[in-house]
């Protein structure tokens, strides 16, 4: 074979993994789709269905047109300079040089994201990227329903998708990055820089959001039960399908390598990475179903809890500790859901407990058990200390704080909840025209302009399991 096909194969390889791996993380949003389709009551199935459709669009697009640019612009900032077309690169370190060169290829107009037959990676690397980034805007959707305008939910999506969580991917999932060349974190599966960031921005938005009419009487809890609770436990398969090409993508596999390595340069295999993440899949399950003795949507959620609580470290850790730690975590993340639910907060799918908690512990785990664990030339080791800081700057510094920032500005431009008789009704009805189940008489009418007085009254989940 010639060196030019010898060479070419190897780009071929680079690409169709990231390529498959990326179109395999695309279950992560049919299941999302099912998974919170299912848990709305059926007055706003549709609505939900609806807003996470969206997300795939206003932060595809999005991080497209700008979020690919802050993970290759910020890396070194605010210790470094902030790259962009001011930047003078004979001005720069030959580190910074080195980091540089990668902004040319970030911006949207740019040839290399495009048909360009010397460019194979750059468009295959901002498709999975895009995908990691629709997954934050997921995870916040399905906390939000019932109740959010479809308007301002988009908005945040965009600020979730393709700022925060980016910021944090380019400070901590970043060859550059300066969570990394300063304090050595490590954060293989994205535990923080993706579910930290996503989980602890939804809690803030949740807190100005406010909980659903009817979910507290005199300040407790009242249960508001899924519609269809089967359909929810089938998109969370869905999802841990995802999971295992979520992963993958997490790896590096370009071409020359002769290893497989991660983002930090060190090595790693991906058949330890797919037994790890079904033993987590496994552990995690088991352990919340003990915890919330046998609840079936706490215990496939535990599932998730579990792959997030190893996903930092799940390219270092042996399988014995993967289900220890799984287990742990997901046996933890029932309690927290119901102590947020006690405190006020009306997360519906939980969001805050399987990614915030899940993904802050995740985090900081390999301070623990990989602590001394040694990176490269030059940069710290894993640290407790290091991971701690980190793990605090994605949950609370691009987690909570412009989470909670950008839904208080909602609130007050009337952006971010819809009445109250639009929630009675049903969002079905005020966001998409008609309701799911027409032919059953659910959703309050089948269109906008029928007549309200001959149309059947909207059924809770609670009643119609009492009628059936």
């Amino acid at each position: 074979m010639e060196e030019e096909a010898v060479k070419f194969l190897g780009t071929f390889v680079s690409e169709s993994f990231y390529y498959w791996a990326s179109v395999i993380m695309l279950m992560i949003h049919v299941g999302f789709l099912a998974y919170e389709g299912g848990v709305a009551r059926t007055k706003n199935v549709l609505a939900t269905m609806t807003k996470n459709m969206l997300t795939v669009c206003s932060v595809g697009i999005s991080f497209f047109l700008f979020g690919w640019y802050i993970y290759n612009a910020f890396p070194m900032f605010p210790f470094g300079p902030l790259f962009g077309p001011w930047t003078s690169e004979e001005a720069l370190s030959e580190t910074a040089q080195g980091a540089f060169a990668l902004v040319g290829a970030s911006y949207p107009w740019s040839p290399a994201v495009g048909p360009n037959p010397g460019d194979h990676l750059t468009g295959v690397f901002v498709f999975a990227f895009a995908l990691f980034a629709m997954t934050t805007g997921s995870i916040m959707s399905g906390s939000l329903i019932e109740r959010a305008k479809m308007g301002g939910y988009l908005i945040l999506s965009v600020i979730l998708g393709s700022i925060c969580w980016v910021i944090a991917a380019a400070w901590g999932w970043n060859a550059f990055g300066w969570f990394f060349t300063k304090l050595g974190y490590h954060d293989f599966g994205c535990s923080a820089v993706v579910h930290g960031v996503s989980g602890f921005f939804t809690l803030g938005v949740l807190m100005v959001l406010g909980p659903r009419v009817g979910k507290y009487v005199d300040g407790k809890p009242v249960p508001i039960l899924p519609h269809n609770l089967p359909l929810t436990m089938v998109g969370l398969m869905c999802i841990f399908v995802g999971f295992f090409g979520f992963l993958a993508a997490c790896a590096i596999m370009l071409p020359g390598q002769s290893a497989i390595l991660t983002i930090y340069g060190t090595p790693m295999t991906l058949s330890s990475m797919g037994l790890n993440t079904l033993l987590a899949l496994a552990a995690g399950i088991i352990g919340a179903y003990i915890s919330s003795k046998g609840d079936p949507f706490f215990s496939i959620s535990g599932g998730l809890a579990g792959i997030i609580t190893i996903g930092a470290g799940i390219d270092l850790y042996q399988p014995g500790l993967i289900i220890v730690l799984a287990f742990a975590g997901a046996y933890i993340m029932p309690k927290i859901a119901v102590f947020i639910e006690k405190k006020g907060v009306d997360d519906v799918v939980g969001a805050v407990a399987v990614h915030g908690f899940c993904g802050f512990l995740g985090a900081v785990l390999p301070g623990i058990f990989a602590a001394g664990y040694v990176q490269g030339d030059g940069i710290p080791a894993i640290s407790f200390t290091g991971q701690l800081i980190c793990s605090l700057i994605c949950c609370l510094l691009l987690g909570f704080i412009p989470g909670y920032g950008s839904a208080f500005i909602l609130k007050k431009l009337g952006m971010l909840r819809v009445s109250k008789e639009e929630e009675l009704e049903g969002l079905d009805l005020a966001d998409c025209g008609y309701g799911a189940y027409p032919e059953a008489g659910i959703s309050g009418v089948t269109v906008k302009d029928a007549d309200a007085a001959s149309s059947p009254a909207p059924l809770a989940s609670t009643k119609l399991a009492k009628s059936s």
